[in-house]
Parts: structure tokens; sequence; C-alpha cells
């Protein structure tokens, strides 16, 4: 009786024993280097907010937020986060262009792309989100990428006089992002992708003379409305906006629980509402205090969109021509938006506002 008691206890004690070191074992807690500081809204807001959400839930699964070249430079974060020397990060593809190729940033922004619902659309129900993780994959990148975030249309540009025909942007030196920094280049225009805190010392000191940036909000922020007087609209080069939360994938698929791999999706998931909510709530506040205070808001002529759209396809027709993989990812983009337009031309009434004389 006594042997069997012994015995008994002994396996409840081993029991406990794995348990507990199954427990410790769990315990998971992504560092996330990001890219934008956190006080940015929508554009910095987004990562700090998925990291509060999935702390609120408790458990074994934590997140912990550091600031722009706090834990390593955003330039090194993607190869930081596949060789482990941190297990996530939080970034765009766009940035990225170096190492993925331009086709990277198909699936940050697209110029005269999709909007906010018809990108998602095809990232979560197409094949967007596969193509986007192959990029990576085939770049030879040790991450798991995970869509989480997306911002309104950006302004398509801030410059110091009116752009009235397409040779007033010839020799201008500009910050500008992804594919459509492209399209400026052909235009005679001199690109940079500068990060947003280096921006307006760059203005200051002549060392770019226009910038693009983000939305309204955010420009205001940084004080480039105080150094530039005109604001361009629309934001043909970029509608919208996607960013992803990159995990090493043997953080992902060998330290990560099934359900640890859910919250994270799913807090990414939710960050979408919250980031594409919030920078269309604020945009009108701000274009109504840099008005007051001197801004021009302009929109491009017809003449000028048209200029930028034909750019836009030599883009195009010389990144297929380049990279197969470009053309793969575009075809499979181009054959989605054919039927989305379907539904898009009969289920909405034109966007109130939009219509101009």
């Amino acid at each position: 009786m006594i042997k069997k008691i012994t015995s008994l206890g002994i396996t409840t004690l081993l029991s406990i024993m794995l348990m507990s070191a199954h427990s410790f074992a769990g315990k998971v807690l992504l560092k996330v280097p990001v890219w934008f500081p956190t006080t940015l809204p929508a554009l910095g807001t987004s990562p700090a907010w998925v990291a509060k959400n999935i702390n609120a839930i408790g458990g074994d699964l934590s997140m912990k937020t550091y600031e722009p070249k706090k834990l390593v430079p955003p330039k090194e974060m993607l190869e930081a986060v596949s060789k482990g020397q941190v297990n996530a990060g939080y970034t765009t593809p766009g940035y990225n262009t170096g190492k993925l190729g331009d086709k990277g940033a198909i699936f940050s922004a697209v110029p005269f792309g999709p909007d906010a619902p018809e990108f998602l659309a095809w990232v979560y129900y197409g094949n967007g989100r596969t193509l986007w993780q192959k990029t990576y994959d085939d770049a030879g990148f040790n991450v798991q990428s995970i869509p989480c975030g997306i911002i309104a249309p950006e302004t398509s540009g801030w410059f110091s006089k009116p752009i009235k025909k397409a040779s007033d942007l010839k020799g201008l030196r500009m910050r500008f992002f992804g594919l459509g920094a492209r399209v400026m280049e052909k235009l005679g225009v001199s690109t940079s992708q500068l990060p947003g805190g280096e921006i307006v010392p760059a203005l200051q000191k002549g060392a770019i003379d226009a910038t693009e940036f983000s939305m309204p909000a955010i420009d205001k922020r940084l004080g480039i409305n105080k150094i530039l007087k005109y604001n361009y609209f629309p934001g043909w080069h970029q509608p919208a906006t996607l960013f992803d939360l990159i995990v090493n994938k043997d953080t992902w698929n060998d330290e990560m629980t099934e359900g640890q791999r859910t919250i994270v999706e799913l807090a990414c998931k939710a960050v979408m509402t919250d980031g594409l909510a919030m920078g269309e709530s604020m945009q009108f506040d701000a274009m109504k205090a840099n008005a007051e205070a001197g801004t021009e808001n302009m929109y491009w002529s017809d003449e000028m969109l048209q200029t930028y759209s034909d750019k836009w396809d030599e883009v195009v027709a010389e990144a297929i021509e380049k990279d197969s993989g470009f053309k793969v990812i575009w075809d499979d983009l181009q054959a989605f938006r054919s039927n989305y337009k379907i539904w898009n031309e009969w289920a909405y009434l034109p966007r109130p506002g939009t219509k101009r004389k």
C-alpha cells in the first residue's frame, strides 16, 4: 500500500514538474523594433496597439516594442530578424526593395492601385498573402510575415511652388517612397527614401527641395507644413499602404504554440481596422489647421495625373522585363482587380466629395 502511494506520489510530482516545464518553455516574448516612432498616429501607433492588446490578454505570450534605432537600426531589421538577432520586427516591404527587389514594394503600396478594401480582399482572400510570404522566402529570409496594419491614402507631395506641368518637376531633389519614386525619377526627379525624422532637417539644410511622407496629420506632426506651402493630392502613389510584423521562423514554428500564433494573427487583423479608422478620423482637422496656417491644398490636374499614370505603366513594363517574379505578382494582382472591378462598378456610389470641376 505504501509502495503504491509512493509510486502515485512520484507520478504526480513528475506530472507537475513536466507541466511546469512545459509552461515555462511556452513563454514567448516578442521583442519588436519598429520602423516608425510609436508617437506617429496610425503609422507608428499600430505596433504599440498590437503589443498593448496582446499583453492585456495575459498568458504566456507578450510583446514589447522598441523605438527606431533602440534595438537595431531600421535598415538592418529584416536581416536581424532573419538571423535571430531579434525575434521580430515591424516594417513594410517597400523599405526593403534593396533586399527583396521592387516586387516587394507591391505589398506596401501600388501607384494607381487598390484602395484599402480591395487591397485587403486580395491579401486575405486572393493570393496576395501567399505571394507576400513567397517574396521573403525566395529572397532567402528566415521570417514569417503577418500583415499587420494599413493606412488611408497619403498626400503625394509637398512643394515650395505650384507644379503645373511635368517639366516643373525636373531637377527637384525629393524624398519619395516605394514604387512611386520610380515614377518621379522618370520625370527627372532625384529621389531618396529618408526616414521621417530626417526629412525636416534635410529641407532646412537644402539637401532636398520637396517631399512626401504620409497623411496630413502625420506630416503636420513632423513639421513639414511649416517649411513647404503646397500640399498635393490625391495620393496616386499610395492609395493604401500595408505593413507587416515579421517574426523569425524558428521562433514562429518551433517556439510558439498554435494558440500564440493565432493571438498574433488576430491582433494583426484587428489593428487593420484600428489603423485605418484612426487615419480616416483625423485628417480633416489637420488639413483645416494647415490651411489656416497658410498651406495650400492642391489637386493634381487631369494632365498631371495622366502623366504619372503613363510613367507608371513604363515602370511596370521595365520591372516585368527585369524580374520574372515581379510579373508573377503583378499578373495575379491585375487578374484579381479585373474581377473586383465588376463588383466595384456596380456596388458603390461615387465617393462623395471627390468629383471636381
